[in-house]
């Protein structure tokens, strides 16, 4: 497995994975044209985040992005972990772990990130255990949206 900071010629992939993934966890189908654009548009401008992707044989089975959140409080940085996927036929390979140490180190390079959030929905029981296996912990927040 090679864990990497994706490029803009993975884009294709992290635009199949991401509608995989809504059509799995929220039964969703997202607009393909907006969502290339969206994928896209975080390799034209590195303020929005970073992707980070798994390839296995020469083909991408994995990724996940992150986004940044500046917080007073602490005068440093949280990185959201967001659009995780992995390839059904590649789970319970470690994968994501994989991929968050490389987050996580990442994260140590730049000294100035005090943590990582992530959201995951509720039911995602398989995800939740995931996570907390490697480390995290449920927030004490909820989240709440208004979409316009």
């Amino acid at each position: 497995m090679n864990i990497r900071l994706a490029n803009a010629s993975d884009a294709a992939d992290l635009v199949e994975f991401n509608q995989a993934m809504a059509l799995e966890t929220e039964g969703k189908r997202l607009d393909s044209q907006v969502l290339k654009s969206g994928v896209e548009a975080v390799f034209q401008d590195e303020k929005k985040g970073f992707y980070v992707v798994t390839e296995a044989d020469a083909e991408i089975v994995g990724g996940l992005m992150v986004t940044f959140e500046w917080s007073d409080w602490r005068n440093s940085w949280f990185w959201w972990i967001q659009s995780v996927y992995i390839l059904p036929e590649y789970r319970g390979r470690s994968i994501y772990r994989l991929m968050y140490e490389f987050v996580k180190n990442k994260a140590n390079q730049e000294k100035n990130v005090c943590g990582f959030r992530l959201y995951v929905e509720k039911e995602n029981v398989n995800a939740q255990k995931v996570y907390e296996k490697l480390g995290m912990e449920s927030s004490h927040y909820l989240m709440y949206e208004e979409m316009i």
